[in-house]
């Protein structure tokens, strides 16, 4: 696993995350966060 974390606790700190920021937040971060991404590989 990726250092130690299982599948569940992955899955419990996702459904936190999206509890806290709600998931319009959570859409427009990880649409932010996939621009970023592709436009880092380009370089």
């Amino acid at each position: 696993m990726l250092g130690g974390i299982s599948l569940w606790q992955l899955a419990i700190v996702l459904v936190i995350i999206i509890l806290l920021f709600g998931t319009k937040n959570c859409a427009t971060l990880a649409a932010t966060l996939a621009v970023r991404l592709k436009a880092s590989r380009k370089l």
